[in-house]
Parts: structure tokens; C-alpha cells; sequence
């Protein structure tokens, strides 16, 4: 799949044209890339970043960073990705102009788009001032009670099937592995420590069940309050995984949240409640 930043990076041509922000890439996103691809001509996804709401000064959790958004728009098979920067100069731009400058340029035969799916200044732009400009439309209703809002609510609840169903696919956490204060190896479970993206959405606090690099995997979010923590820490457990992962990008699938967090009478029951998580975590079954 072909990314560009760009669109004289694209090759001339006529295209199908999937536009967004596809943020999670869940079942509705899946909706409009399979309108575009249905058309036949090579389809191109159009996306922006950072997030337009970001750059609007609106508070978003996203659901995926870009490399992962690229990661599972090339699953479905598009063509290509054509990533715009989107900044207030953009946003400030008004629609019959951003649809010109934009997507006449890339040569858009057909666009597929959300029911739902605004551009342009104030977000005056919609699907039909599209049509009227002279473009082939595929607008797509919205499946029922699923959005990227209500998968990021699902999440804060930390009810990660639910949110599997909406996706098509686990929730997922992502992040970069550092250096920890290495607590569960002396407990005989050792975690990596995962730095995630301060625009990340990350769920509620608790201990789940879930998989990394085809391992089941414990996954204790929040402070560690046993031992008085306040830092949120984002620790899997991969079950019989040996070899260092620090520096290494994971992608941690959440599957089921098992239980809370909380502060045990002692130790050893504190490692008899991990020996019970890690137990669950290997009869877990995938959501999806």
C-alpha cells in the first residue's frame, strides 16, 4: 500500500476516493472502504492528521495512532493513503474549495463518504455539496450505535467486548516498551512497561486479559495501588515469552477485563491473585 503526504505524490488517474478521519477503523469506517473498493477503480483513502478536532483545540482520545490507522487500512486492502496535514489553514478553507484543491486534484471519480461526514470551513461542506460540485457519491448511512464516540466511551468503562464488537477487531493499546521499575520479575511474573502516545486513549484502570506478539498477555493498568503508586503504569505479562522487548513497539489486544486494581493484605496474596489473573487469562477467549 502506497502512502503519500502529498497529492503530486499520487500517480494521474481517475480514482475511488474513501474520505475521513478513520480514527480505530471500526465496523461504520469498513462500511464506506468497502463502498469505494466496490467501485472497481483503484481506491485511495484520504485521512488527515493530526486529528481535525486536535488541531480545532477540541479534546479527542484517539483510538489508534497513524502508523496504526495506516497499519489497518492497508488490511482492508485499499490502493493507497493520502495523508493531509491538517491545519487551521485547511480547516479555514471553504468546502468548494478544499473539494477542488483536494480531491478534483487527485482525480476522485467516485467518493464514498459517512451520512455523517462534514470539511470545509465551519464544516460547512457535507456529501450533498459534494454532488452539486459535480462528484459521483457513495454516501453511507451510519450503522446503528456505532461511532468512534461511543467505542471511546466503551472503553473509559473499561468494557472492552462490547468495544471488540463495534471495532470488528480487540481493543487494542499501543506503545513503545521502557524501562520499569522491574517489580513483577521479582514476583515471578515480569510485565513490560509501556510509554503510550499522550493522545491515546487508555481504558479504564483494571486487569485484563489479552494477547502481544501472539502471547496471551495480563495487562494491569493503573497506579499499582498495593504498593502506593500514582503513576499510571501500562504493564503486560506475556505468558511464556522469553527475550528482552525494551525499545520494541507493541500492540496489546484487551480481551476481558478480569477484575479492578487494589491493595491486597500482603504479598503472597497478592501473588496468588496474579497466579489466578495470569489462569483466566489463559482460558480467555478472543472477543472477535
Amino acid at each position: 500500500m502506497k502512502v503519500a503526504r502529498r497529492p503530486e505524490e499520487l500517480a494521474p488517474g481517475e480514482r475511488a476516493v474513501a474520505i475521513g478521519s478513520f480514527d480505530g477503523v471500526h465496523r461504520g469506517h469498513r462500511r464506506v472502504l468497502e463502498a469505494a473498493t466496490a467501485d472497481g477503480k483503484p481506491t485511495t483513502v484520504v485521512t488527515f492528521w493530526p486529528h481535525p478536532r486536535l488541531v480545532l483545540g477540541n479534546k479527542v482520545e484517539l483510538l489508534t495512532t497513524l502508523e496504526r490507522r495506516l497499519e489497518l487500512l492497508g488490511a482492508e486492502g485499499v490502493d493507497e493513503v493520502l495523508v493531509i496535514e491538517f491545519t487551521p489553514e485547511l480547516a479555514s478553507r471553504e468546502p468548494a474549495e478544499f473539494a477542488e484543491s483536494l480531491l478534483r486534484q487527485i482525480g476522485a471519480g467516485v467518493i464514498a463518504v459517512g451520512e455523517n461526514f462534514r470539511f470545509g470551513r465551519a464544516a460547512a461542506g457535507d456529501p450533498s455539496l459534494l454532488q452539486q460540485l459535480g462528484f459521483e457519491v457513495e454516501i453511507v448511512p451510519m450503522l446503528e450505535g456505532i461511532s468512534s464516540s461511543r467505542i471511546r466511551s466503551l472503553l473509559r468503562s473499561g468494557e472492552v467486548g462490547e468495544a471488540a464488537r463495534l471495532l470488528g477487531r480487540p481493543a487494542e493499546i499501543e506503545g513503545t516498551v521502557v524501562l520499569g521499575d522491574r517489580r513483577g520479575g521479582t514476583l515471578g511474573y515480569p510485565t513490560a512497561n509501556l510509554a503510550v502516545d499522550p493522545d491515546l486513549l487508555v481504558p479504564a484502570y483494571g486487569i485484563y486479559a489479552g494477547e502481544a506478539l501472539g502471547h496471551r498477555a495480563a495487562v494491569s493498568i493503573g497506579v499499582n495501588p498495593h504498593y502506593g503508586g500514582d503513576e499510571r503504569r501500562i504493564e503486560p505479562h506475556l505468558l511464556d515469552f522469553e527475550g528482552d522487548l525494551y525499545g520494541r513497539r507493541l500492540i496489546v489486544e484487551l480481551w476481558r477485563r478480569l477484575r479492578d486494581e487494589r491493595v491486597f493484605p500482603s504479598e503472597e496474596e497478592l501473588v496468588d491473585q496474579i497466579a489466578r489473573d495470569v489462569e483466566q487469562t489463559r482460558a480467555a477467549m478472543r472477543p472477535v
